[in-house]
């Protein structure tokens, strides 16, 4: 079997953690090559993401290493075994490599915890508003080319709505509703369609205004938390003009974690359809409906 000349970023973290797993047992590769049965090139390959990491192999190396949380030898052997061919496969002339490694991350991802500034996050964005936002990134994008990309957009979504729907936190700066890139119209519509969303169960909505004091976050950038069902698994997806990170150092997670909860004292009340209070978020939502 041919080496990966690009890993996908599951398979790229499955290798990180086994490596991370045989530094902390204090293990060389010679050792864990050993002890495992396997060559040294071959480990080297499967930490690299290069090469598949069949089950049994996989077992042999968590044995090695002494790994006993059954959490998250559950977990890799969830990423070991996945064949990665989701319904993102399907896209892949409209979503490049980055973005189907997001799909394939929210597939996974147990709970969410996101703050933006520029935009409305794009799990939360209506048709209209998406269509607006591709536009102004490309100004020379066909109407075909739009319809694709709204609709693997859309198609993302989806993971709020279906069984099991993850929980869901997001912070919004106010900032992004007075971006020129959607009229009013569209910016209405995208802001019921929040309240909307505030309703679902599992649905938290907090909004930032200009008036907090304090400046939002210490990243200076959009992000977003993947929580995972073993914790050693979360992922901080970070957006940047050229090229997003996937982020899974610990002291990434717990950086990011630590300002999201920070950014998350200082913002309103999470949107509540049925609170009124001008202070709330759907009080800010109000005075945004009469400025706009």
């Amino acid at each position: 079997m041919g080496l990966r000349s690009k890993p996908t970023q599951r398979q790229r973290r499955l290798g990180h953690e086994l490596r991370k797993l045989r530094e902390a047992a204090g293990m060389g590769a010679a050792e864990a090559c050993e002890r495992a049965g396997l060559n040294k090139p071959h480990l080297s390959h499967i930490e690299a993401g290069r090469t598949a990491c069949p089950e049994p192999r996989l077992r042999a190396l968590l044995d090695a290493y002494g790994c006993s949380d059954t959490t998250l030898i559950r977990a890799l052997v969830e990423l070991t075994n996945a064949t990665g061919k989701g319904w993102w496969s399907a896209h892949r002339d409209v979503a490049d490599d980055r973005g189907r490694d997001l799909a394939e991350l929210e597939s996974t991802t147990t709970a969410y915890r996101v703050f933006d500034w520029l935009h409305v996050p794009g799990l939360l964005q209506t048709p209209a508003y998406m269509r607006s936002l591709f536009t102004h990134e490309d100004p020379g994008a066909t109407a075909g080319d739009l319809d694709a990309r709204t609709g693997f957009r859309l198609r993302r979504q989806r993971v709020l709505t279906e069984e099991p729907a993850p929980a869901f936190r997001a912070v919004i700066h106010e900032a992004a509703f007075h971006m020129g890139f959607v009229d009013r119209v569209t910016m209405l519509e995208q802001l019921d369609h929040l309240v909307e969303l505030a309703r679902l169960p599992h649905v938290s909505i907090r909004l930032l205004p200009f008036r907090c004091a304090a400046y939002p976050g210490t990243s200076g950038t959009p992000f977003t938390i993947h929580d995972a069902s073993a914790p050693q698994l979360s992922t901080v997806y970070v957006e940047q003009p050229n090229t997003p990170l996937f982020l899974f150092a610990p002291w990434h997670v717990e950086h990011f974690a630590a300002d999201f909860a920070r950014i998350s004292g200082i913002s309103l009340d999470p949107l509540d359809p049925g609170a009124a209070d001008e202070k709330s978020s759907l009080g800010l939502i109000q005075h945004l409906r009469y400025v706009l």
